[in-house]
């Protein structure tokens, strides 16, 4: 089937009415559980049948995207996360019993997650599927109506998530809006009850400032420079082919890719060929190449990473293509990039694309003191055995982390997603964004008879009784 063509933009002025249409179908008739799970249901099982017009859509936003990558990261995925939501869907919807405190005796407390109305979701173009019908099935799940603004760089991805969601929902449920940065911008100031965003830091701190007027309560998934550190101890040839895995999938155009990675200086050379050896092997054929290579997502970011080489280049650094050739207008070859300054535009950068910089460190401690001393990243990947990825695990913060690989923390299920400072705020998956999408309402239950019967004036009468409630 050919890909969906780029829909018409959404009019400024049906963004309002839209969520007031949304707010008003919730309001009217909350979803219960059986309409949660009904509507999980139906959402997979149409999709799980579109798989492949997705998998068109977004290969035609791209230029071409290797097939196996778009059903792993935006088929897989999803389906993973609409089973585990429905799987444990009634549980967390449970009141949880929590104990009042002997002062208040015999009152009873609880803890019900209640939806919190209409959420907002604003997904990017990297894996504009994925990052799309997570949250939105997170917010279904926690009882919520959805509005989505897709990505206008994958406009074809973006009218197939339309059509889809209106053969799922009804228009009361979930809605759509399409548009370039100005519709985004608009979309971001609504009122929403919650706000998803992912995309760059820049963007999300204008989606924050948008958000503020409304005190919009706000998940931001946004980037950073994702480091690898490869302990002394740890065999190259393993650590090669992970990072090599976790950067060229999707030709890099990952938030939590190895932005860089770090090595004991001994072994950098070692590294490197290890990591040419590695792409070789799996792209040296032409036929293997066309078919699974991704290509950059349009001509802007293929400028932008090509600038990023330039720069490299003409600071006189080692600029490393690890294949020969790459065919496809916006195809970029995997190149690395060693022991690059501060200064150069890749350490300056989140890269997003499939340049790797390969830099030399005199010891452990001063690799995790490189990473300490730059921002938050989100996503950090320690390779080394227990003690030694102990030790880095110890002292950087970021927003999660694979051991011993890369990218997987994303795909549990059970682990919350998510950056911390200006790699992120918030976090969903599984139970996170269960939680961060319904407000945990605070319920206490009086009883016929309680001590607050007693406490009124005058106080003297009931001194004793005060000064065993100050204890």
């Amino acid at each position: 089937m050919d890909a969906p063509a780029p829909a018409a933009a959404t009019p400024l002025a049906d963004l309002q009415p839209t969520l007031d249409a949304l707010r008003a179908a919730w309001r009217d008739r909350r979803p219960d559980a059986a309409q949660r799970r009904d509507d999980l249901a139906r959402l997979r099982a149409v999709f799980a049948r579109r798989l492949g017009d997705m998998a068109d859509a977004i290969s035609a936003d791209f230029g071409h995207r290797a097939r196996p990558e778009s059903l792993i990261a935006d088929g897989m995925t999803v389906l993973s996360e609409i089973d585990a939501l429905r799987r444990h869907l009634r549980g967390w919807m449970r009141p949880r019993r929590v104990g009042a405190g002997w002062r208040l005796w015999p009152a009873r407390a609880e803890v019900r997650h209640v939806p919190l109305g209409v959420v907002g979701v604003i997904a990017p173009w990297n894996y504009p599927v994925n990052l799309a019908l997570i949250p939105l099935a997170t917010a279904i799940a926690a009882g919520n109506h959805v509005y989505l603004k897709p990505s206008e760089h994958t406009p074809r991805s973006s009218a197939f998530l339309r059509e889809l969601l209106a053969e799922v929902f009804p228009p009361g449920r979930v809605a759509v809006a399409l548009g370039d940065a100005d519709v985004g911008a608009a979309f971001a100031g609504l009122p929403f009850d919650h706000l998803v965003f992912t995309g760059s830091t820049a963007v999300g701190r204008k989606v924050m400032a948008a958000a503020a007027p409304n005190l919009t309560p706000l998940t931001l998934e946004l980037g950073g420079k994702s480091p690898a550190i490869v302990c002394p101890d740890y065999p190259l040839d393993k650590a090669a082919a992970r990072l090599v895995t976790g950067k060229l999938f999707n030709a890099g155009q990952t938030c939590i890719a190895p932005d860089y990675v770090l090595v004991d200086a001994a072994r950098r050379d070692a590294l490197v060929e290890a990591l040419r050896y590695e792409v070789r092997g799996r792209y040296a054929d032409a036929g293997v190449r066309a078919a699974d290579y991704t290509h950059i997502v349009s001509d802007a970011q293929h400028a932008r990473l090509t600038g990023l080489l330039d720069d490299a280049r003409a600071r006189g650094l080692t600029v490393l293509p690890l294949l020969d050739e790459v065919s496809g207008a916006r195809a970029l070859a995997p190149t690395v990039v060693v022991d690059p300054d501060d200064d150069a535009a890749v350490m300056r950068e989140e890269i997003f694309g499939p340049i790797l910089p390969v830099i030399a460190y005199r010891s452990l401690d001063a690799a995790i003191a490189f990473v300490e001393a730059r921002e938050r990243p989100l996503a950090l990947y320690p390779f080394g055995e227990r003690a030694q990825a102990e030790a880095v695990l110890a002292r950087i913060v970021p927003g999660g982390v694979t051991v011993n690989d890369t990218l997987l923390h994303f795909a549990a299920n059970r682990l919350p997603f998510g950056g911390v400072g200006p790699s992120g705020m918030g976090a969903y998956h599984g139970r996170a964004g269960f939680d961060a999408m319904t407000k945990a309402l605070p319920v206490l239950w009086q009883s016929r008879i309680a001590v607050t019967d007693w406490l009124r004036p005058p106080y003297a009468r009931i001194a004793k009784l005060v000064d065993l409630l100050a204890r």
